[in-house]
């Protein structure tokens, strides 16, 4: 996996679970699921590039 690839990937978790954690210390559902969103899109963009990494070799 390129760096660059892995550190947005590691970025959209990390920005995920902050938001997901505030909205549910706050109460806020939306931002709860924004949050829950962004993590799931950065495991899905860390497995790709696992994929396409697999697939190199």
């Amino acid at each position: 996996m390129s760096d660059k690839e892995k550190s947005q990937a590691k970025a959209e978790q990390i920005k995920g679970k902050v938001k997901e954690t505030a909205g549910r210390t706050v109460g806020n559902e939306r931002l709860t699921a924004e949050g829950r969103a962004e993590k799931t899109k950065g495991n899905a963009r860390q497995a790709k590039e696992k994929i396409k990494d697999t697939f190199k070799g």
